[in-house]
């Protein structure tokens, strides 16, 4: 398999509130995209593994995904260690994706930045022609961070104005973390706050660039302008 796009997150349900929007307008171009969830979520207050990995594949039907997997790494419990780096790099070696999505390489959750190095190590290593005897080199040619919940200035905004709902149905599909139960109702809000929530954060980004709702990504290398003419969002 090749694929264009992979997002890779550690827990089923982040990708849906950090890119999913994106991926499905990849998706909409033709684009093959993919999602690898490091963990099942599996310490969760609300649902099983076996719940919440059914739930992701639901997701993915609404974000048109050609792929998603799950390496059932430990939740909660997620570390950059060697055995979880050649993992993950014979993984990518095998997708062979063009772009990478992270999350952001700073947050609360542990996992969550952990599944940042991990990531971006792993692609190191999937380069390296001896690593495995059985796959060939490979590396993504970008490697891009959802920077969502991230206090940060993106590097770029992508318009998921058309994609919102569909990313909110994505989201959605995880019955049980957000659908109306009493186990973490003091933890958890209910649909509508979600879709408020949410809303809001899409619309702060898309004002950015003058659309109603948007993801940002942050990039770490300088990016290249070759038409000045055509460049997106007003000046004035």
């Amino acid at each position: 398999m090749s694929l264009d796009i992979l997002a890779i997150a550690a827990h089923p349900d982040d990708i849906e509130q950090t890119c999913g929007g994106t991926l499905i307008r990849m998706a909409e171009r033709g684009y093959r995209a993919g999602v690898l969830d490091l963990t099942a979520g599996d310490m969760g207050t609300r649902g099983t593994p076996e719940q919440r990995l059914a739930e992701a594949e639901a997701a993915a039907r609404h974000m048109r995904l050609q792929w998603r997997g799950n390496l059932r790494f430990p939740d909660a419990r997620l570390e950059n260690t060697l055995s979880a780096r050649m993992t993950l790099a014979v993984k990518i070696r095998e997708l062979r994706p063009r772009v990478l999505i992270l999350p952001y390489w700073e947050g609360r959750h542990p996992d969550h930045y952990r599944a940042s190095e991990l990531g971006y190590e792993a692609c190191f290593l999937a380069g390296l022609k001896k690593l495995d005897e059985y796959s060939e080199p490979h590396r993504p040619f970008k490697v891009i961070y959802a920077s969502l919940y991230a206090n940060v200035t993106p590097s770029f905004v992508v318009d998921i104005s058309g994609q919102f709902e569909a990313r909110m149905a994505a989201l959605l599909s995880y019955h049980s973390q957000y659908g109306a139960q009493g186990e973490g109702s003091d933890l958890f809000p209910q649909e509508q706050e979600i879709r408020e929530r949410l809303g809001a954060v899409a619309r702060f980004y898309g004002n950015l660039i003058g659309v109603k709702y948007g993801e940002p990504f942050v990039v770490k290398e300088t990016m290249q302008v070759d038409d000045i003419v055509n460049m997106g969002v007003r000046s004035i």
